[in-house]
Order: structure tokens, then C-alpha cells, then sequence
């Protein structure tokens, strides 16, 4: 298990029109941004604030990118160069930074890097929680969550996605996943967070049958409602 300096890898998350995530994807995967998670979404807004926010229909790709520092800003480069090309896409793009990654997944999103820092560094957080995200392949959910639960979860959220570019880990890993994914959202306290992904990278890593990808996600502020 890889814990990143918060500063290494990071996390775009995309909401944009139904039926544009490919194409997006084609635009990220130039700028070297090459592994991406995407799942379906229905926007929840009112028609006046998506007309506002030029957000157009309320079905939504929701595309999870993951690339290093350096790659996150030359897409926001490029994105103000040319903003007329980059705002075709009817949603939004939002960056986080991540607290820690398992190895394999950070060597393959920095694999044209040619230096590679931050990798096996402490994982350091002043945040309180952590939004941690496991996707594995389907019919691991229930067998995650148990060993989540053991290392200290309380309970988590389960939602559908498909791995996209999945030649790559063939190419740098030579491992085989599959494309149809299950992703587990889990919110955890900061000082159990790496137990939790410590024990469920053990049984449910990449070099496994569930082909687990884990990351976590700083909380800045969280509210019981």
C-alpha cells in the first residue's frame, strides 16, 4: 500500500452531460490523464438553475480521473487557453487532493513522470475524516465491507461504474481487470482511515481476484443530517 503525499496524486471529478464522457475522456487521455472510472447520474437541480449554470439535462455522466499534480495543471492550462473548446461538455469539473493510494494504481497514473515522489511517504492529513473510495470488480461488496467494518467502518454506499482504459494496467502491471466495477464510499475518522484501507488493500488489492483500486479523500467539513 502506497500512502502519497497529499500533493502527488489527484482526483478530477467530472459531471457532464449524458453521452459526453467519452469524449471527454479522449480530451483527458492527452494531457496524460489516463485512468478514469465512470459512472450514471441524474442531476437533481431545478430546470431555472441548470439553465443558469448552462448544466443542460439532467442526466449525467460522472467521470472519476485520477492523474498527478503536474497533469491537473496543464489541463487547467489548457482548459484557459482554450475555453470555448473545453466548456462543450454541459457540467462541471471539480480537482481534490488525495490522502493515499495503493502502489500499483499510483504506478500506473505516474508511470511517464520521470521522477516519481511522494510514493511510500507517511500518509499526513489535519482533516478529521477521510471519504475513502474502493472499487473493485462485482460481487465483492459485501466481503469489502465486512472487512471495512472490522478495521473500524461503520457502514459505507455503494454505487455502479465501468473502468474505463483498463489496457493500461495490462500494459504497465500485466494484470486483467474487468470493466464493470462496483465503487464503496466510505466515511471514516482520519485516525482509522489507513487501517481500513491497510487491511481491505490486503484481501481485496489489485493483485487480487476483486482487482481493488483504493484511495482517500480528505473531508474538510462533515454534518450529521
Amino acid at each position: 500500500m502506497s500512502k502519497q503525499q497529499v500533493n502527488q496524486i489527484m482526483l478530477l471529478i467530472s459531471v457532464v452531460e449524458y453521452g459526453k464522457a467519452s469524449k471527454l475522456m479522449k480530451s483527458l487521455d492527452n494531457m496524460n490523464i489516463r485512468m478514469h472510472i465512470q459512472s450514471l447520474g441524474f442531476g437533481t437541480a431545478p430546470t431555472e438553475m441548470m439553465d443558469i449554470f448552462g448544466l443542460g439535462t439532467k442526466d449525467k455522466d460522472i467521470l472519476f480521473s485520477f492523474a498527478t499534480e503536474e497533469a491537473v495543471k496543464n489541463f487547467a492550462a489548457d482548459f484557459a487557453d482554450n475555453f470555448a473548446r473545453n466548456s462543450q461538455y454541459g457540467g462541471i469539473v471539480f480537482v481534490i487532493k488525495l490522502s493515499a493510494i495503493n502502489r500499483i494504481a499510483a504506478e500506473i497514473i505516474t508511470r511517464h513522470q520521470q521522477e516519481i515522489k511522494g510514493v511510500d511517504a507517511d500518509m499526513k492529513s489535519e482533516h478529521k475524516h477521510n471519504l475513502i473510495m474502493i472499487t473493485v470488480n462485482q460481487g465483492y461488496v459485501n466481503e469489502v465491507m465486512q472487512t471495512a467494518k472490522r478495521a473500524g467502518a461503520t457502514g459505507g454506499t455503494v454505487i455502479k461504474g465501468r473502468l474505463a482504459e483498463i489496457e493500461n494496467f495490462k500494459e504497465i502491471a500485466n494484470i486483467e481487470v474487468e470493466e464493470e466495477r462496483e465503487i464503496i464510499l466510505i466515511m471514516a475518522p482520519a485516525d482509522t482511515s489507513a487501517t481500513i484501507m491497510e487491511e481491505v488493500n490486503r484481501e481485496f488489492g489489485i493483485k487480487t481476484e476483486a482487482k481493488g483500486i483504493l484511495c482517500s479523500i480528505p473531508i474538510e467539513t462533515a454534518y450529521k443530517i
